[in-house]
């Protein structure tokens, strides 16, 4: 069997190329691609937790065990002592010769906002975790990180982000850079944990997740659908692959996939447009959007490529009329902040378009950019991550953080205003109502 799994590797190895990863443009050397092994002896010691928001007040605890166990989850207001539980589900997925453990999930709530709970999983009295519930109303803080997967600049950018406060963590796509050999994501799920057991992290797709081989294993996104379920069904979408929820009362977040159809008419079209006119501007002054391939980039990197441009001509419209105020995207993996932008031009009603695709990935800096566009207002490729503190109803900031010597280095900033509140831009009529 280790000999069939080795030869199974090499040729994904051979694959991954050809299936969305670009190489021609050069990089500097990363550092080094680190691996997390499970250090549990017990086969029932809950591993790789992770929450996500679901609702109002919800909280959804994911978690792995290597073999089958209890479901639920114990928590409460006071370290080891459990006033509530829920019983969860579990399940499993094979990927060619792979299968993977017991991935078990658990809504708990309704819980109090900006409140720590303490919990367990699966009763295992030697492992108790704590989260930090969203807060009911401004200011929230969102870390916004790209393109992570598990080098020695992810665990830089990583120790960077738990000590900046922040309230949840948005990722625009590539989160382990497994690329089909499924042992990755377990790993991806261990290094993570510290961090996202404590705030819920809601992510969406990026290329490196869809793992599909033509002959081998169909089925898209296998991986990433198991693992990494989000609020879809909340939002009324009908894939886990696309969706949106509130926080703190005045934000609404939009996450997009740039590897599924979006062309008009497609489910995701669909689902966007009705869900952007839900949007009462009034009560949600702040929107934004999040999707892997990004519509506007200057550097070398991933131009012209099908998911940035005709997503971008079939929903740019939708996101401009709507008054949109910030799309994050990865992919490039360098920083690029845009102007406010409606079909390659300034626009001040047009949201402003950030890249951000530096986490820390196995691939590499995309170090060459095009000659400048007036459109783009500060480029340059280094690892790191953004802060986004939105403080009131009406401002909002913007800090990129560059990994400088493993010290953050807070290199580009922003105020931002909602459009909401801009007099020049009220949104389009069919999104106030």
């Amino acid at each position: 069997m280790a000999s069939f799994i080795a030869i199974v590797f090499v040729f994904l190895s051979m694959w991954a190329p050809l299936s969305g990863r670009v190489s021609s443009y050069d990089r500097p050397p990363p550092r080094e691609t680190l691996y997390f092994p499970s250090n549990f002896v017990d086969s029932t010691t809950p591993q790789q937790v992770h929450v996500s928001k679901v609702g109002i007040d919800k909280m959804r605890i994911s978690w792995i065990t290597h073999k089958r166990t209890s479901s639920k989850v114990e928590y409460g207001t006071r370290s080891k002592v459990y006033d509530s539980f829920v019983e969860g589900s579990a399940s499993s997925y094979k990927y060619v010769a792979y299968k993977s453990g017991q991935i078990h999930e658990a809504v708990i709530g309704p819980l109090a906002p900006n409140t720590v709970y303490y919990y367990r999983c699966s009763g295992h009295a030697s492992r108790e975790f704590h989260l930090k519930t969203t807060p009911a109303q401004l200011p929230i803080k969102f870390v916004v990180a790209g393109d992570l997967g598990q080098t020695g600049w992810t665990k830089t950018t990583l120790e960077h982000i738990s000590k900046s406060n922040y309230d949840m963590l948005l990722l625009p796509g590539d989160l382990s850079y497994a690329d089909c050999w499924q042992p990755r994501w377990d790993s991806f799920g261990r290094m993570v944990e510290p961090l996202a057991s404590q705030r819920p992290w809601m992510v969406t797709t990026g290329n490196h997740e869809v793992e599909k081989l033509p002959l081998v294993h169909n089925t898209p996104f296998t991986a990433y659908n198991a693992r990494w379920r989000m609020p879809y069904k909340e939002s009324g979408s009908p894939s886990n692959l696309f969706y949106s929820f509130n926080v703190a009362s005045s934000v609404h977040v939009i996450m997009l996939g740039s590897y599924t159809s979006f062309a008009t008419g497609s489910s995701q079209y669909n689902w966007l447009e009705q869900d952007l006119k839900r949007i009462d501007r009034k009560r949600t002054p702040w929107v934004f959007v999040l999707l892997h391939a990004p519509w506007y980039n200057s550097n070398k990197a991933h131009q012209g490529e099908k998911e940035s441009v005709n997503m971008r001509f079939a929903m740019e419209k939708l996101l401009y009329e709507a008054k949109v105020d910030v799309v994050f995207t990865g992919h490039v993996h360098a920083y690029e902040r845009f102007t406010r932008v409606y079909e390659g031009k300034a626009n001040k009603c047009g949201p402003i378009h950030i890249t951000i695709g530096d986490g820390g990935n196995r691939e590499g800096l995309a170090s060459t950019f095009l000659e400048k566009q007036t459109i783009s207002m500060f480029r340059e490729a280094s690892f790191g991550h953004g802060e986004l503190s939105v403080v009131n109803t009406t401002h909002a900031q913007w800090i990129w953080n560059r990994n400088q010597d493993d010290q953050p280095v807070s290199t580009d900033s922003l105020w931002l205003t909602s459009l909401a509140y801009d007099t020049n831009c009220i949104p389009h009529q069919s999104y106030t109502e």
